[in-house]
């Protein structure tokens, strides 16, 4: 796929535009994101990526069209199980709602920065070394195991080394104060805990990308599609956040789902490199049409039975909330 330069920056100026907007429209009078709002973002946000996907299509051809569309289902998903990471970080934050979104915004604007690098990195790597799929499938596979086994999430926040440090260097007050980062008090300058939270929510994504960008670069090896389905599922988060809100905690079984594609993707790239290396016959070489399916598949099943089990949850917790309510009258 040759992308110009040109298309690379018509398309940075085109998010760049839908962040512009974002910030004018929700971010102008700092206040707590409705559901109703939430829903009309997210809708939005989703939609430019279909017509994206769509364009890429017409234009580049279907193949790379799927590519696209399979890599941005693929990092919405992932996603969606890091929501829960953000919300533990706001809890332990204690974020005021009206201050919410900028934090998520400026957060994730940061992380996307960081992931272009790692992006650019694993582009390069994979052009010239195809061992590297060997290492990108084991990282998958670990993940995969370790969502199985429940060490992905930890309902505490602990923070990791680049919050401590800057806890360390700079003063950081007690305190929010709107939604500043920084203020002088007695000629010194302070941190206010929303930088803190910014570069908390920031440094967590940048962890998440250690198999988000793995999984797609087992999708697609076109850096172009790499980083406009990585910046479409990131800023279309901000409003899922908002969104969805506490039925995260309901999809006890998207874990379990992630972890099934994760394998999934990291068997595709080990099986990929013994393809290149004449390894392996040429039908074991699974194509994005498979891979689309699978995902597809794999994140209904375990949506559905997620919200099965809430509901079954939820009646059989009513009796006794019922009982409960009768013993303290």
């Amino acid at each position: 796929m040759n992308v110009p330069v040109w298309l690379w920056a018509a398309t940075v100026a085109g998010l760049l535009l839908l962040i512009a907007i974002d910030l004018v429209i929700v971010d102008r009078k700092p206040h707590e994101v409705t559901t109703k709002e939430a829903a009309k973002w997210v809708v939005f946000y989703v939609s430019c990526a279909v017509l994206f996907g769509i364009g890429v299509w017409v234009l580049a051809g279907h193949d790379y069209g799927v590519q696209f569309f399979t890599g941005y289902i693929t990092e919405y998903s992932l996603s969606v199980d890091n929501l829960f990471i953000f919300m533990v970080i706001m809890a332990s934050f204690k974020v005021p709602a009206i201050h919410q979104h900028r934090v998520l915004l400026i957060g994730i604007l940061l992380a996307l920065a960081m992931r272009s690098v790692f992006i650019a990195v694993g582009a390069a790597l994979i052009a010239q070394f195809v061992w590297v799929f060997f290492l990108f499938g084991a990282v998958l596979v670990w993940t995969a195991i370790s969502m199985v086994r429940g060490n992905d999430h930890d309902d505490e926040y602990h923070e990791n080394a680049v919050v401590r440090w800057i806890r360390k260097v700079y003063p950081v007050t007690e305190d929010f104060h709107g939604h500043k980062m920084t203020l002088k008090r007695d000629g010194k300058r302070w941190l206010t805990p929303m930088f803190v939270v910014i570069v908390a929510i920031g440094s967590a994504d940048l962890l998440f990308a250690v198999d988000s960008i793995p999984a797609i670069f087992g999708i697609t090896q076109e850096a172009f599609l790499v980083f406009t389905a990585n910046a479409f599922a990131l800023m279309g988060l901000r409003q899922l956040y908002f969104l969805l809100g506490g039925l995260v905690n309901k999809l006890v079984y998207l874990s379990y789902g992630l972890a099934v594609i994760l394998g999934f993707i990291g068997a595709k790239l080990v099986l990929h490199a013994l393809h290149e290396y004449h390894a392996v016959p040429d039908w074991l070489d699974i194509n994005n049409w498979v891979s689309l399916g699978v995902i597809v598949v794999v994140l209904t099943i375990t949506t559905l039975l997620s919200l099965a089990k809430a509901k079954r949850d939820e009646k059989k917790s009513e009796p006794q909330a019922l009982s409960e309510a009768n013993e303290i009258r």
